[in-house]
């Protein structure tokens, strides 16, 4: 984030607004976004940006929507902003300290994240269960092979994992506690396993899982961005290991 080339300057009371966004969720239906921009050249990357409301029908913005491979329940565009001006209530807080709200709202993004993936991960692993019950090969249900039902206790466990450690974060943020790295921490658990629940319940369904009418192939393209968004599995690490003091 500190380096983010969009830019607000001043013009009477109002701000004009240029630069552009790439990968935001939604950026084609919503009506207006949260733009974090430069707004100073001075104070260093950390302290020159601020936060606006940006209504998305304003003269001069232009929309393109993006083509994914998954996700196609959300649209998202990058959007281009040409002396868009908004008016200058439309600032969020104080000037010059948008880095420092954005940071402290990933504590909530990444819980929340964490919170969506645990229903996407059990319904995975539900329908896999319910799948492997009924689906027969060599004379008896695929669950009854000794490595399937071990597998998906395996990752039974692990998701009850995920979902204790977003329970003991979430206690202690209420109660007003940093809990960067133990947020941290349940992002990056939860990234890692949405790229192996999803794959290894594919596995068990066999051709069908390929197939589109069958929800584990939507898990398996849409919980790969689990890994991504919000912050990606190696940002999470490295974030950990600093607050650890393992590393500068």
């Amino acid at each position: 984030m500190a380096n983010v080339k969009s830019s607000a300057r001043r013009d009477g009371g109002d701000w004009i607004i240029n630069g552009q966004k790439m990968w935001i969720s939604n950026g084609i239906q919503a009506d207006w976004m949260c733009m974090l921009a430069n707004t100073s050249e001075e104070n260093g990357p950390h302290r020159n940006k601020s936060l606006f409301i940006v209504p998305l029908n304003a003269p001069g913005v232009t929309r393109h929507k993006l083509e994914k491979m998954a996700l196609n329940s959300s649209d998202t565009a990058q959007i281009f902003f040409d002396d868009v001006r908004v008016p200058g209530h439309h600032l969020i807080g104080e000037e010059g300290r948008g880095f420092i709200y954005q940071m402290e709202q990933f504590q909530e993004e990444r819980l929340y994240v964490v919170a969506r993936s645990l229903g996407i991960l059990k319904d995975a692993l539900d329908t896999t269960i319910e799948y492997t019950r009924d689906r027969s090969a060599f004379g008896r249900a695929i669950i009854d092979n000794q490595f399937v039902a071990f597998r998906i206790a395996e990752m039974q466990t692990e998701v009850e994992a995920l979902r204790a450690m977003l329970h003991a974060a979430t206690e202690k943020y209420v109660a007003g506690e940093d809990v960067t790295t133990l947020a941290s921490m349940a992002k990056y658990k939860m990234g890692r396993l949405c790229e192996w629940v999803p794959g290894e319940c594919l596995r068990f369904w066999g051709g069908q899982g390929i197939m589109q009418e069958n929800r584990i192939s939507r898990h398996y393209r849409d919980m790969k961005v689990g890994a991504i968004g919000g912050g990606s599995n190696e940002v999470m690490l490295q974030i950990i290991a600093k607050k650890l003091k393992l590393s500068s």
